[in-house]
């Protein structure tokens, strides 16, 4: 399985993070009533960008299977629950809820 991971401006569409383009070692625990997704990543212009949309957020994780269709996630993130750990070099982003789609049942 090939898993994919994603962090957007829900407004703009701006892509901040993609593992298919850069590689981001990130774990998803649950936590509570919802989920928190810690990533490694070094501080950046573009995560010093992450931070200031961190309330209009979207994290996606995509599983492709050989032989299954591909299963998306949505995560919703609330209340701007996104912070960064300079010593740890981690950002923490808390999603309150989910979605789990197959594109391909959405077909126009």
């Amino acid at each position: 399985m090939k898993q994919t991971f994603l962090v957007k401006h829900a407004v703009g569409g701006r892509m901040f993070i993609d593992s298919n383009k850069q590689d981001v070692p990130y774990t998803l625990v649950p936590q509570g009533e919802g989920w928190r997704f810690t990533v490694s990543v070094p501080w950046s212009a573009e995560v010093e960008e992450l931070l200031s949309h961190k309330e209009e957020l979207n994290v996606f994780v995509f599983k492709e299977y050989d032989d299954q269709p591909t299963l998306k996630t949505w995560y919703y993130i609330k209340d701007g629950q996104v912070e960064y750990d300079a010593d740890q070099c981690t950002l923490t982003i808390v999603a309150d809820s989910c979605i789990d789609y197959y594109p391909h049942e959405f077909s126009v």
